[in-house]
């Protein structure tokens, strides 16, 4: 069984002979990405803006399809997960008898040497990362037609998510391997979560405690990254990976407003909406109260 794993995961002869290429890679285009986030924020706004105009007020029925997605989430992520962990592993059995001894796992994992070009293993993990957001990008459709509120910071959120995978493969950047595997493992839970209870609506601690990890991991790699870089000679794509941080501290501010606004609302409870806590607040109670009752009918004078 693990044999085949690894077969399937880490040593088939496309992954290992996987090479990121303009020509060969779909999506591989800086046309493609920036044409895919003008369709994904003009497509948003279409229809919010379509079911506004006819004054639909209450959700859309969808089925089961909220649950499909998080179910395709959750295997998808478990999928490149597993796929690049065993990976990772390959190619540090394969390359480290040429390491400085200095050298250690964690810092492969960091900072790739200098020269490192998007092939093999690692690199054919990410690209299907890359190719997993699209998937992604059907939660906000799915929120819209259920009627909840869409915002700046939900789009803002998902369009910086395509384009920094785009750029840990156009630019071979250092410290992908770990924020792929710490966003993988996030979405296993969140929405293994989702669909285990069916929807969305009210997953707050789930959802926080998974993007509070997330941010947490994201901010000790980027570190690691910058130690790294200044230390041991320098790390491929780090270009790529000051505009990397750059966008994670636009996410990070969003996540602190999110925040901050739900600890000054006076004892208001709060949940976070489906795609939050990079995106929106809204009372809880609105959501956990029952519709209020209809008033006792008026009594006629004897």
């Amino acid at each position: 069984m693990a044999s085949a794993l690894r077969y399937w995961f880490a040593e088939h002869p496309a992954i290992v002979s996987f090479r990121w290429s303009h020509a060969a890679s779909f999506g591989s285009t800086w046309s493609f990405l920036f044409s895919s986030i003008a369709i994904y924020l003009l497509t948003s706004l279409f229809l919010h803006l379509t079911l506004s105009l006819f004054g639909r007020r209450r959700p859309i029925p969808l089925g089961p399809l909220p649950s499909l997605h998080s179910l395709a989430m959750v295997f998808v992520s478990a999928t490149i997960f597993l796929g690049l962990l065993l990976s990772s592993l390959a190619e540090i059995r394969d390359t480290r008898w040429f390491w400085r001894r200095s050298k250690t796992p964690l810092q492969w994992l960091l900072c790739f040497p200098l020269g490192t070009r998007p092939t093999g293993r690692v690199f054919f993990w990410s690209y299907a990362f890359y190719l997993s957001r699209f998937l992604h990008l059907l939660r906000t459709f799915i929120s819209i037609l259920r009627r909840r509120r869409l915002t700046f910071s939900r789009l803002l959120n998902h369009s910086i998510h395509l384009c920094m995978s785009f750029l840990w493969l156009e630019f071979s950047q250092s410290f992908q391997v770990l924020a792929i595997l710490s966003s993988t493992l996030a979405y296993i839970v969140v929405f293994g979560y989702r669909f285990w209870v069916g929807t969305g609506s009210c997953c707050f601690p789930v959802v926080l405690a998974s993007q509070i990890a997330l941010l947490g991991c994201n901010l000790a790699c980027h570190l690691g990254v910058l130690l790294l870089h200044f230390w041991k000679g320098g790390c491929n794509g780090i270009g790529a990976w000051v505009f990397n941080s750059v966008l994670n501290a636009a996410l990070l501010l969003v996540f602190l407003n999110c925040y901050v606004r739900r600890i000054m609302a006076k004892g208001k409870r709060f949940s976070l909406d489906e795609d939050c806590p990079s995106l929106h607040c809204r009372p809880s109670s609105e959501l956990l109260q029952p519709p209020p009752s209809p008033p006792p009918p008026l009594k006629k004078d004897q």
